[in-house]
């Protein structure tokens, strides 16, 4: 299955103007960079976010967010979450942005 290019062009809307980007295609979706740090992306329905292990479990907690995991094991750090938990612009720009500053803590590659 190839992933939602929907929830791709949402998340290119919301960081079209932030700095240092970059996107790559990999595991059959797309993921995006932060300073060469990989933050979020799209696998198949889902968006992926790289949230640090403390906020990711955190966020295990909330409806429609599961692990990151895709080869049977779940990656630390990682989440998932499906199209219903940002549904509004404003969920998936509160998302994006607990990426962008677990990230932004991570030392540039």
């Amino acid at each position: 299955m190839a992933y939602n290019e929907q929830i791709e062009i949402r998340i290119e809307k919301i960081i079209s103007d932030w700095k240092n980007t970059a996107h790559r295609n990999m595991f059959g979706g797309v993921c995006h960079l932060l300073n060469g740090n990989m933050f979020c992306g799209v696998y198949k329905d889902f968006l992926i976010l790289r949230l640090g292990e403390e906020s990711g479990n955190k966020a295990l907690s909330l409806p429609h967010v599961r692990p990151f995991d895709i080869t049977g094991k779940p990656m630390k750090g990682w989440v998932m979450v499906g199209q219903d938990g940002f549904k509004a612009d404003d969920d998936l720009l509160d998302w994006l942005n607990q990426a962008k500053q677990f990230v932004s803590t991570l030392p540039s590659k």
